[in-house]
């Protein structure tokens, strides 16, 4: 059964910087490089956004969300089964839930548990 597990998260102030991890498992034989993983946020008063996702280099291109582009950079370690997140500049925007997600052809998407992120000064 596939499962994400998300670390890293915690407290920031605005223009600080933090790192969020998400290590897959369970894949049954699947390479990960089939799988396409990014990282979505839910913010106190809004819906589940897409902040990033990343393909293998060799199945498509990078994405981010508009908000934080130029500050957040997504990128994944195979050696590690784990996509990270490198987020700067933060904003007290920032502030949310941050969730992994993983997508692989014809299967649903899969979701890890979250990791709460504040930003305050």
């Amino acid at each position: 059964q596939v499962q994400l597990v998300e670390s890293g998260g915690g407290s920031a102030q605005p223009g600080g910087s933090l790192t969020l991890s998400c290590e897959i498992s369970g894949m049954g034989g699947i390479p990960f490089m089939y799988f396409r993983l990014g990282w979505y946020r839910q913010r106190p008063s809004g819906q589940r956004e897409l902040v990033a996702s990343a393909p293998d280099p060799s199945r498509g291109d990078i994405m981010y969300g508009e908000s934080v582009k130029g500050r957040f950079t997504v990128s994944r370690d195979s050696a590690k089964n784990t996509v990270i997140l490198q987020m700067d500049n933060l904003k007290i925007e920032d502030t949310g839930v941050y969730y992994c997600n993983a997508l692989r052809g014809t299967t649903g998407p899969i979701w890890g548990r979250g990791t709460q992120v504040t930003v305050s000064s």
